[in-house]
């Protein structure tokens, strides 16, 4: 979602620095770092069953539909996946169902776990962390659920793939996956907010290959990887993104607004999908129904390519 609103709740441009109460403050005013910060985070909870996928296997695709649901804690204005965990994992779980169409659903939180700023911070980077016991409340509830999660990251100014390398100790994890925000990953003299962030297929692949390396070296089952795009001048030169072993890449198509004007992104958006991409689709619940109903489970699986994840915010 891109709009003068960025989401900074409970995070600070420090690792695992603490912050007051959860707030989405408008662009002029989102709020400062914190200097305080809490005891050492705990482990993450063990997975259910080593080296498999939440639901059994290790290959995602055919056999799961993804459906997730998107969120930054005490943030409901970035998605459903904002506070009362247990409950919305059963919303999804229900939501999930209606998507199978043939196949296992597979049920995914996505969490924000660093999101852009309107205000510098310390490092003048121009993006939030959330503190790493937070993460680890949101794998614990995910692996609660059976559903896999994925680190959603709005780098700001920052430099994409060392902000990805610091949430190592969670992606060499069998249920952990990433997702990267690239219309918030702006220049050094770019403020978020103000201007679409952009990416490259060559930075693209470098996280790829990066995550494929953690594949390999732990001997995980296939991990997720999204891109969310909102339009075509978001990612240039797209077709340097190779295939990875271990490593499913899924490009989701973020158009907001009324129904054909979602089909129409997504129709520019998924002509040339790279070799091995896989289509995603997002709804946003405020924005969409702005201009009319929200696109059903049966109007999204009837898209072509079919969306092989179905993303709510």
């Amino acid at each position: 979602m891109f709009g003068l609103l960025l989401g900074v709740a409970a995070c600070s441009d420090e690792p695992g620095a603490a912050a007051p109460g959860a707030t989405t403050p408008p662009a002029s005013s989102a709020g400062s770092s914190p200097t305080t910060r809490p005891p050492a985070t705990p482990t993450p909870p063990s997975a259910p069953v080593e080296g498999e996928l939440p639901r059994g296997g290790r290959t995602i695709f055919p056999k799961y539909q993804l459906v997730a649901y998107v969120g930054l804690p005490g943030s409901p204005a970035l998605g459903p996946l904002d506070k009362d965990l247990d409950a919305r994992a059963a919303r999804l779980e229900k939501l999930s169902r209606a998507y199978a169409a043939g196949r296992t659903p597979q049920p995914v939180m996505e969490l924000i776990t660093v999101v852009a700023k309107a205000t510098p911070g310390q490092d003048r980077m121009y993006r939030g962390r959330i503190p790493d016991a937070k993460i680890d409340e949101y794998l614990a509830a995910a692996r609660k659920h059976k559903m896999l999660l994925l680190l959603d990251v709005q780098p700001g100014r920052a430099k994409i793939l060392p902000e990805v390398k610091r949430l190592e100790r969670w992606l060499k994890e069998p249920d952990v996956g990433l997702a990267f925000d690239p219309e918030w990953a702006v220049g050094p003299n770019q403020v978020p907010g103000r201007v679409f962030g952009r990416t490259t297929g060559t930075e693209l692949d470098s996280i790829a290959s990066y995550l494929s390396g953690l594949v390999q070296t732990h001997k995980l089952p296939e991990k997720v990887f999204v891109f969310h795009q909102l339009s075509a001048r978001i990612v240039t030169g797209e077709q340097a993104l190779r295939r990875h072993p271990g490593v499913v890449t899924i490009k989701s198509v973020d158009g907001i607004g009324a129904r054909a004007d979602k089909l129409e992104t997504w129709g520019k958006l998924t002509q040339r999908l790279p070799a091995g991409v896989h289509a995603g689709f997002k709804l946003f619940h405020t924005e969409d129904t702005r201009h009319g109903p929200l696109m059903t489970p049966a109007q999204v699986l009837a898209l072509r390519p079919r969306p092989e994840l179905v993303v709510y915010e």
